[in-house]
C-alpha cells in the first residue's frame, strides 16, 4: 500500500481549481463524440485534455478536431471572463494540449517544433503534452531546451506543459514542466505503487496519475492513493488493454473512451476535494 507523504487532505493551492481530470487522449471526435462533448458539460472538473490526430497534429487541419478545439476554447473563455460560474468550467483548467511524442528522446528537435507550430497554428492549443518524455538525468538538458522553446512559442503566459514520464523521473524535471505524469499504467500496479520522496517538496498540482483497469468497487481506493501520493490531476478508467504502437489511440487504448463510472468520478471530485 502506498504511504502518506503529506498530512491531511490533498487540496491544490488557490488558482488551480482543486483536483480535476487530465484526459490523456480520447479517440478521434468521429469515433468518440460523447467523450469530447462531456469535456464541456457544466460541472466537469477538467484540468486538461490532449489532442492527437495522427501521432501529432497530422498533415493538415482536421475539421472535426477544429470543432472540438473551438468548443473547449470557448468554454474556458466563458469561465475566465466570468460569463459562467467558476465551478461550471474550472477557470484554471479546461486547457487543450497538443501531443508531442518525444519517443524517449529519439525524435529530432526540429520535428517536434514543426509539430508544435502546427498545433498552435491550426488548433490554438493552450500547451503541450510531452508524451514518452525521457526521465533520466542525462536527457534533462535536451528536454529543458525543448520546453524553453515551447514556452517562447506559446507566448506571454508560457502555456501549460505536461511531461509524460509515466514514472518518477530524475527530480530536476520538476523544474522543467508545469506537471509531471508520475504514474501511467494498470490498477494492478498502481494499488501497490510507492511515491518518490522528493515529490513531497512540491504541491499536488504538479503531478498527474493516469490509471486503467480500475474496477468500480476500487474507485474510492484509487482516489485515496492519488490523495496520499499528492497527485491533483487524475484519470481513472475501468477499461482494460494497453496503448498500441504509434499514437495508441485505437480500440485497444483504455484511455480512448469514457469509463463506465464517468459520472461518479465527476461527482466525487467536483467539489474540489479527493475524499
Amino acid at each position: 500500500m502506498p504511504y502518506l507523504t503529506r498530512p491531511g487532505t490533498a487540496r491544490c493551492p488557490a488558482g488551480t481549481g482543486g483536483p480535476g481530470l487530465g484526459i490523456p487522449g480520447y479517440a478521434h471526435p468521429l469515433l468518440a463524440p460523447a467523450e469530447w462533448a462531456e469535456l464541456t458539460r457544466p460541472g466537469t472538473p477538467l484540468h486538461w485534455a490532449v489532442l492527437d490526430i495522427d501521432n501529432g497534429p497530422g498533415s493538415r487541419p482536421d475539421p472535426h478536431c477544429l470543432e472540438v478545439a473551438g468548443r473547449l476554447r470557448n468554454a474556458r473563455a466563458r469561465a475566465l471572463h466570468g460569463a459562467e460560474p467558476l465551478d461550471t468550467v474550472r477557470a484554471a483548467g479546461g486547457r487543450l494540449l497538443g501531443r508531442l511524442d518525444l519517443a524517449h528522446g529519439v525524435r529530432l528537435f526540429a520535428e517536434l517544433l514543426a509539430d508544435a507550430r502546427s498545433f498552435l497554428d491550426w488548433y490554438r492549443v493552450d500547451g503541450f503534452y510531452l508524451d514518452r518524455c525521457p526521465s533520466d538525468r542525462g536527457e534533462l538538458p535536451g528536454v529543458r531546451r525543448l520546453t524553453g522553446t515551447l514556452r517562447a512559442l506559446l507566448g506571454t503566459d508560457g502555456g501549460h506543459l505536461v511531461l509524460g514520464h509515466d514514472t518518477h523521473p530524475y527530480p530536476g524535471y520538476a523544474e522543467t514542466g508545469d506537471q509531471l505524469v508520475t504514474f501511467r499504467g494498470a490498477w494492478s500496479d498502481y494499488r501497490w505503487s510507492q511515491v518518490a520522496e522528493w515529490t513531497a517538496a512540491y504541491p499536488p498540482e504538479r503531478f498527474a496519475h493516469l490509471v486503467h483497469g480500475v474496477p468500480r468497487t476500487h474507485l474510492e481506493e484509487a482516489m485515496r492513493i492519488a490523495r496520499w501520493q499528492g497527485a491533483a490531476t487524475i484519470f481513472f478508467t475501468d477499461r482494460g488493454g494497453a496503448p498500441g504502437p504509434g499514437n495508441g489511440r485505437g480500440q485497444t487504448d483504455p484511455f480512448a473512451t469514457l469509463p463506465k463510472y464517468w459520472d461518479e468520478i465527476v461527482s466525487r471530485i467536483g467539489p474540489g476535494l479527493l475524499e
